[in-house]
């Protein structure tokens, strides 16, 4: 049960992480005394290392948990950046040079700004995959959030669709978690049973 406590507060971290975004640069770059936004996210993807534990038996057994460990990982490396982004203040210019610098450099900007970070959704919704089956409608609420969430924030640059599509995920992702654990005890009662 902790681990599922674990799971479900680092997914709303995330989505609080995405409302606060809302706010705007100006918002995120003037908190104080700590970049609030961005220890939720680096927090939040922490936390989510437990789904890998609760959908699987070990944190390198299958796609779907090498998926999320390497998305966690570039969310780690992106919250890193994102401090670093927030160190400069308001002194936009700074930002806007250390902004190109990064932009620049395939690097750091595929690992850890764009292709990196998406594995860590393309994980859950490779985890939610294994319900598609036992468990079709949360397993599908799942996949719409992910979309939505790369739809949001590479063709629409929507931060609204970004956090309405983490709020759907992180549904589906805690219903799976719960019906997961129904579905175990209910295998163990056949297997003690027969």
């Amino acid at each position: 049960m902790k681990l599922k406590i674990i799971a479900i507060t680092g997914l709303v971290f995330l989505i609080i992480n995405q409302i606060m975004l809302l706010g705007g640069n100006e918002f995120i770059q003037t908190q104080k005394p700590i970049d609030y936004a961005h220890w939720l996210l680096l927090i939040g993807a922490l936390f989510c290392l437990s789904i890998n534990y609760i959908f699987s038996d070990t944190i390198f057994s299958n796609a779907a948990t090498i998926l999320t460990s390497i998305g966690i990982i570039a969310l780690i490396g992106q919250a890193t950046i994102d401090f670093l982004w927030w160190s400069y203040g308001t002194d936009y210019a700074g930002m806007n040079q250390l902004t190109s610098q990064i932009m620049s450099r395939p690097s750091i900007r595929i690992p850890f700004m764009t292709i990196g970070p998406a594995l860590f959704y393309i994980g859950l919704a490779t985890h939610a995959g294994k319900f598609i089956k036992s468990h079709t409608p949360w397993a599908i609420i799942v996949f719409i959030g992910v979309i939505g969430i790369g739809l949001g924030a590479f063709a629409y640059d929507s931060r609204i669709l970004i956090i309405l599509s983490h709020i759907l995920l992180t549904i589906g992702i805690t219903v799976l978690i719960f019906k997961k654990e129904n579905t175990s005890s209910l295998n163990k009662l056949k297997y003690v049973t027969q």
